[in-house]
């Protein structure tokens, strides 16, 4: 029931990348394209998370769970809220970044044994480098979506709390993961929702 659950909210969070990804080819806007990163990355943590709790959780679906949904969707988030700001020097950042992560996730050493419950990093991972990369990316791009999301407030006040609501919920679905994949897969497929009205939300006319 867990591995079904799962799945339809990587099914969800991938119909809602590809929905994404043809705004982004109509309008050229180039915050879209982040966007769409961080929502094909939600999707692909989402399809690691079916993985684990269909067949059992082991290194190779918990390096995939990690990349996608521990070192890449906030990091993306951000660098979409940044793009959107006008910050348009971002982009090689953060694709340098994105090859450091991919890196970071076939290199790092895994130890320890593995159930049927979602791995916490901790458990699993040193400290130095993947660990510490995770938070110091996480927090930047969390950081970037609230700062960005209130300066931009007045012209896009429905958008911006939509993005807000939802990379909440996407924390509150990482720090409850002990709950088992399905409670998690219901907190991805509510943030998914959320993040994917935040980000196609037209900003309020200008007088």
């Amino acid at each position: 029931m867990e591995a079904l659950v799962a799945f339809a909210a990587a099914l969800l969070a991938l119909r809602l990348t590809a929905l994404l990804a043809r705004r982004r080819r109509a309008t050229g806007r180039p915050e879209l394209a982040a966007w769409t990163a961080a929502l094909f990355a939600y999707a692909v943590a989402s399809a690691a998370l079916t993985w684990g709790a269909a067949a059992g959780w082991d290194s190779r679906s918990f390096r995939v769970y990690y990349l996608f949904g521990g070192l890449l969707t906030a990091p993306l988030l951000g660098v979409g809220s940044l793009l959107l700001y006008g910050w348009r020097r971002v982009a090689a950042p953060a694709l340098l970044y994105v090859g450091l992560a991919v890196g970071i996730a076939i290199s790092m050493p895994v130890h320890g044994a593995f159930g049927n419950s979602i791995p916490a990093a901790q458990d699993h991972l040193d400290l130095i480098p993947a660990r510490l990369v995770a938070i110091v990316a996480n927090v930047t791009g969390t950081l970037a979506v609230v700062v960005v999301a209130i300066v931009t407030i007045r012209r896009r006040p429905l958008g911006n709390a939509l993005i807000l609501a939802g990379v909440g919920v996407a924390a509150l679905g990482t720090a409850l993961s002990g709950l088992g994949a399905a409670k998690t897969a219901l907190f991805v497929a509510i943030a998914a929702l959320l993040l994917y009205g935040g980000f196609t939300v037209s900003p309020r006319s200008r007088r």
